[in-house]
């Protein structure tokens, strides 16, 4: 017995040594132990910022969302004078619950008195209701219906909307169902847009249940920043349909067309075709991407720009040398043609850019090194991305000229052998249009936080290119692409000033391995001769016509008009030049300075 009352009371001893321990020494250890296993913590989403256009209309915003449920115990005494259900009035009184709410929820009315049936105390019927839809079901005061009460979940679900639709959705992006941005802007500012996400944390018992007694710690969330982008919301509804009307009647492949502001180098529209409706991302087809940004592909003739204006700067031409052009033009083991064919022409530069030619082009570009011209090229913006940041965008394909292959060197100058974005091929024309400076592309405009502070996006910086009286004697020469003896007439707007060029080129096809279909363009602006706005129309593989100045002319002419109007751009009012095209055959043959297949100057 002695020996059992020894060995109990050592036993006493430890518990009590265990007891004085966790209640003396270890007890705010031992609580706050107890204390985070019981705790429960819910994240409070926080509403992602509005993004805009320059105008104000809402391009996408979140828009907050409740959970409803149902307590089926209760349902059934609904306009009943029992407070308990019983099988005589449950039916009836469920019958009457649905048949109010099913047009609030947009639900069929049998489905959901079937859903309304039953004992289960917790059944959500709603996840996305409108903060409208439930006030207008709380005014129907049906017992057991209520929002989701849960710590956290009294907070709506904000759920992301684009009440533009289609018109920008490539440009804007998409969020997904778990806040994920996809794409576009919503990607490139995601950190800006998604605001800080809050909290609450609430303790609970062994079966789950909150704690009223123990309280709520919370923190609130803080909403996103809006962001405001150069996009003209008129101008960008307009383009877009427009593309996709040409699409149609041209059965092309797919399309962009980007407005630019010729002097800043803000974006005014970004279209791009085939596009989707960004508020039901889940039926979604074919790429999300703006094309615009993310697909290369041969300038053609458009690139004839930077040519002749790389040997104008370099003082190798003038707008008046004259040229002559041979049917065609044998270099290394190709013979190159223009786009139809003609006996030997006697041409100015002039006459060689309005009338696009191919081999008056690389007889120009023949006056100028390789390494020279790809210089040039680089300072037009080729082979470098926009600087936008925009999510997928590609930097094109320029090879250094030391690995030009003989027949590349011909084919660059008139733009084929590289490749180029619709934003790139619009900056080309906005160097010219701005005097000779480029300008890096600009789409976000400002951001505005929760405190209403606006920050501007720092104005995009200039580089000059060429020379302002290259830059406008250029200009003057595009004029005659729109000219009734240029390749584009189409494009003339009644009242102003255009220059622009037209393009057609081969089209590269990465699932066939080689060339396949065209791909047609009309680059320009207005007025020609104080430019305000660039327009660029690239169709991708139209098969019902592909020149440029028949298919992509006509709806630069229709974006051009409505952005001038849009925009209250007026007429300057002056005379357009008088370009000379040709000479006489005798007076280039005698002029020492006279281009002809047998290449002069430093690039011979």
């Amino acid at each position: 017995m002695r020996t059992l009352l020894v060995a109990v009371a050592f036993v006493l001893s430890i518990f009590a040594a265990q007891l004085v321990r966790i209640q003396g020494f270890d007890a705010s250890a031992v609580a706050a132990e107890a204390r985070k296993q019981r705790t429960a913590t819910v994240a409070i989403p926080a509403l992602r910022g509005q993004i805009l256009s320059s105008d104000g209309v809402v391009l996408a915003a979140s828009q907050e969302r409740i959970t409803v449920v149902a307590d089926l115990t209760a349902i059934c005494t609904y306009q009943t004078k029992k407070n308990k259900c019983d099988d005589a009035s449950s039916g009836q009184a469920v019958g009457k619950a649905a048949a109010a709410l099913a047009p609030l929820l947009g639900q069929d009315e049998a489905k959901l008195r079937e859903n309304l049936t039953g004992t289960a105390r917790y059944r959500i019927l709603e996840r996305q209701a409108t903060p409208l839809t439930w006030r207008k079901i709380a005014d129907l005061r049906i017992p057991g219906i209520y929002k989701d009460q849960t710590p956290g979940a009294d907070v709506s679900v904000p759920q992301r909307t684009y009440p533009t639709g289609p018109a920008a959705a490539s440009l804007v992006g998409f969020v997904t169902n778990d806040g994920k941005a996809g794409g576009g802007v919503e990607q490139l500012m995601d950190s800006t847009l998604q605001g800080t996400v809050g909290q609450v944390e609430y303790e609970t018992s062994a079966t789950g249940e909150v704690i009223p007694a123990a309280g709520q710690t919370r923190k609130e969330a803080v909403n996103g920043t809006d962001v405001r982008l150069t996009i003209n919301s008129g101008l960008q509804w307009y383009a877009q349909n427009a593309l996709a009307q040409k699409m149609e009647q041209t059965n092309a492949l797919s399309g962009t067309v980007v407005a630019m502001n010729a002097k800043t180098g803000d974006l005014l529209a970004v279209a791009s075709y085939p596009t989707y409706d960004p508020n039901d991302i889940g039926r979604a087809k074919g790429s999300l991407t703006n094309k615009a940004f993310g697909e290369v592909f041969e300038p053609g003739s458009t690139a004839k720009l930077m040519t002749i204006a790389a040997a104008m700067q370099d003082g190798t031409v003038t707008p008046d040398t004259p040229v002559i052009v041979p049917p065609t033009l044998p270099r290394y083991d190709q013979v190159f043609n223009d786009s139809h064919a003609h006996p030997t022409e006697y041409r100015t530069v002039t006459g060689v850019l309005a009338e696009s030619s191919n081999i008056g082009t690389v007889l120009v570009s023949e006056t100028l090194t390789p390494k020279r011209l790809e210089e040039y090229f680089r300072k037009f913006g080729l082979g470098t991305k926009s600087g936008t940041g925009f999510p997928g965008e590609s930097a094109g394909l320029l090879t250094k000229s030391e690995d030009w292959s003989g027949t590349q060197r011909a084919t660059v100058a008139f733009g084929q052998g590289l490749s180029v974005t619709a934003i790139q091929a619009a900056g080309v024309f906005q160097t010219i249009a701005n005097n000779g400076v480029r300008v890096e592309p600009r789409l976000i405009e400002s951001t505005t936080d929760k405190d209403g502070t606006v920050k501007q996006t720092p104005a995009s910086k200039g580089s000059r290119v060429v020379d302002e009286k290259v830059a406008k004697q250029v200009s003057e020469m595009l004029e005659g692409v729109v000219s009734p003896n240029g390749t584009a007439p189409q494009a003339q707007i009644a009242g102003y000033r255009v220059a622009g060029k037209t393009g057609t080129a081969d089209r590269y096809d990465p699932t066939v391995g080689g060339y396949s279909g065209k791909t047609a363009s009309f680059i320009g602006y207005a007025p020609a001769d104080d430019p305000q706005i660039v327009v660029a129309v690239i169709l991708q593989r139209p098969t019902n016509g592909y020149f440029g100045g028949s298919t992509a002319g006509p709806v630069f002419h229709d974006v051009m008009t409505y952005a001038l109007q849009e925009l209250k751009i007026p007429p300057t009012g002056t005379a357009a030049p008088q370009l000379v095209l040709d000479v006489e055959p005798s007076a280039a043959e005698a002029d020492p300075t006279t281009l002809r297949n047998k290449p002069k100057g430093s690039g011979g």
